[in-house]
């Protein structure tokens, strides 16, 4: 199938935005994992964060075969991470001034306190609240593969149009990928080879107004208000919304 042209619209803050409403994914294609790559990314997991205590596998995937690592809290990262491996298996379809941009993985943290034990096991069905962290990476990491299309730094991807709450205990429904703050800055980039290096992007969710902001007035002006308030990238879904409209004028 030929690629398919997305010709983007301009936000506010002259952001592009792509639309996917009508673009037909990629058919069904078997993937199977690259063993040296999964190796080079435990690796890379171990150096900078810490042991990976455990795994969820992929048994058939699409397009990329895609797992995720899981490290448990500790003393100096006191949270989950969670972090793809497979996303970068295949390079995206990036445009000419981000060529070095072309390989990528992600990342999403997770407290301490999260069910992650009633996730994935045989004999239980995960609930929205449990799984929709992992379901959403997952999502992300194989939808520039679907689409013919990149993601990178800043970019900003919602649940539907509306940005719909991901589930019942939170009103959270975008994704916003940035570098980790919380993680060692050395854990952003391995090099693979010369040709190859892996940018890992941390999955931060936002709300539907922090969202519109970010299209607005630009992802720094979100970042300042995250700042102000002193949101971390460890996912708190009953975290403070740092656009929503106050007073009877709605002023941000």
């Amino acid at each position: 199938m030929s690629e398919q042209e997305i010709e983007p619209e301009n936000s506010s803050s002259g952001a592009p935005i792509y639309r996917y409403e009508n673009v037909e994914p990629e058919p069904f294609s078997l993937a199977s994992g690259d063993d040296q790559s999964i190796e080079a990314i435990s690796r890379h997991i171990e150096q900078h964060i810490g042991p990976v205590t455990g795994v969820f596998h992929e048994l058939i995937s699409d397009k990329v075969h895609l797992d995720v690592h899981i490290v448990a809290p500790t003393k100096d990262f006191p949270f989950y991470t969670l972090v793809t491996s497979g996303m970068s298996d295949l390079p995206m379809t990036v445009p000419a001034d981000a060529e070095s941009s072309a390989y990528a993985e992600l990342c999403i943290l997770l407290p301490s306190t999260w069910p992650l034990s009633d996730v994935g096991q045989a004999d239980s069905t995960p609930t929205d609240e449990a799984y929709w962290p992992i379901g959403w990476m997952k999502f992300i990491a194989r939808f520039p593969h679907e689409y013919h299309t990149w993601l990178g730094s800043g970019h900003t991807i919602p649940n539907g149009e509306q940005a719909e709450p991901y589930a019942a205990d939170t009103k959270l429904g975008c994704m916003l990928l940035l570098p980790s703050i919380s993680l060692p800055e050395e854990f952003r980039e391995l090099r693979v080879t010369d040709e190859k290096t892996i940018h890992f992007y941390c999955l931060y969710p936002i709300y539907k107004e922090e969202m519109e902001l970010k299209m607005k007035k630009g992802v720094d002006a979100l970042l300042d208000k995250f700042d102000e308030v002193g949101i971390s990238d460890v996912i708190d879904v009953a975290r403070p919304n740092v656009a929503k409209k106050k007073g009877f004028l709605g002023l941000w």
